[in-house]
């Protein structure tokens, strides 16, 4: 892609995000997610493969419904309320419609068809770009509406996203399809917990933020996009594969590492909110997550013989490990300590 496009689309990315998490107004908010959602269609269709056209053309239908979908909850509650300001989501349809179009946008089940289509038709490159800075609207919108949300609504749509992106995950071979999988139950745990305390939402989102470009960027350092070739990551950067073993597990939620961190406090939180059989149900749902984590992470440190793998060989690289991926390993494994900060904060 040419780097002058490559600058502006980028550029209207964070024009897009901007927009949309600084404004009170519904038709500016709306602007700001058409404005991102056209900044990246070019960057996913830039591989001019079929497969990538078609996961631009699934993207864009699924994004341009949702965003309809909020204009038309926000015209709702203005005929009703006579109110344009986000705050002042105050009619049930309105709150309906607008909580069907966040899961749309998110990719929470049931609306979830279209995200590991699409990122197994990306580069793992736009794949972050997707996982990450395209779910921050979308979760900043219902930061800002929470107060006026149906909770009994949003914990039927967090068990059904941890279910089925655990359930959907075991089966896969592609690492993209496999960390979308992991977006869609981590978003679970991000939707369980908005309406009773918002601010631990935003943390998660943060914290699974970190360790998802941890794990984009290493495995976009070692050109790795599948499971067989993953096995053979060890031996062109082993210190690599380490850490990407660790960060793997972090992303599991394993109790050293900084993953755990959310879960225990969103489960404390749902406790405390006398939903221990919500907290149950959903903690025993990712363990079906964690197996598809294991199955990365046993590949990631297999140590094969040179002649027991039936693929051609990659040349080995010494193409030095950049000093983000390092920072982002290290916080991703390393910041369960701060858990007494956090507490304190939300």
């Amino acid at each position: 892609m040419n780097p002058q496009a490559k600058l502006i689309f980028t550029l209207s990315l964070l024009l897009g995000i901007t927009i949309t998490i600084s404004s009170n107004h519904w038709v500016m908010v709306w602007a700001g997610l058409e404005i991102n959602t056209l900044a990246i269609l070019p960057m996913i269709t830039k591989s001019h493969h079929p497969r990538s056209i078609e996961a631009a053309t699934k993207y864009f239908l699924t994004q341009a419904a949702a965003s309809a979908l909020i204009l038309f909850s926000s015209m709702t509650n203005a005929w009703h309320t006579g109110q344009w300001d986000i705050s002042q989501l105050t009619h049930p349809t309105s709150c309906l419609i607008l909580t069907s179009a966040i899961a749309m946008k998110l990719g929470l089940v049931p609306f979830h068809f279209w995200f590991p289509e699409v990122l197994q038709g990306s580069s793992l490159t736009t794949g972050l770009l997707l996982s990450t800075a395209m779910k921050f609207p979308p979760i900043t919108l219902l930061y800002m509406v929470s107060p006026s949300l149906n909770p009994s609504l949003l914990t039927c749509l967090a068990l059904l996203s941890t279910a089925l992106g655990g359930w959907m995950g075991l089966n896969q071979t592609q690492i993209r399809k496999i960390l979308a999988f992991s977006s869609i139950t981590h978003l679970g745990w991000m939707a369980i917990i908005i309406t009773y305390n918002p601010k631990l939402t935003l943390v998660n989102f943060y914290l699974y933020t970190m360790m998802t470009m941890a794990v984009f960027l290493s495995l976009n350092t070692i050109k790795v996009l599948n499971l067989s070739t993953l096995m053979t990551a060890w031996t062109k950067t082993p210190s690599l594969s380490a850490m990407l073993f660790l960060t793997l597990l972090s992303l599991a939620g394993l109790p050293p590492l900084t993953g755990f961190l959310p879960k225990w406090l969103i489960i404390q939180e749902l406790t405390k909110q006398e939903m221990a059989s919500t907290a149950t149900i959903i903690s025993l749902l990712s363990l079906l997550s964690l197996f598809f984590y294991l199955r990365l992470v046993y590949c990631a440190t297999i140590v094969l013989p040179q002649h027991t793998t039936n693929h051609m060989k990659q040349w080995h690289t010494n193409k030095p490990t950049s000093t983000l991926i390092a920072i982002l390993i290290v916080m991703s494994i390393m910041l369960l300590p701060l858990s007494p900060l956090i507490s304190t904060i939300h």
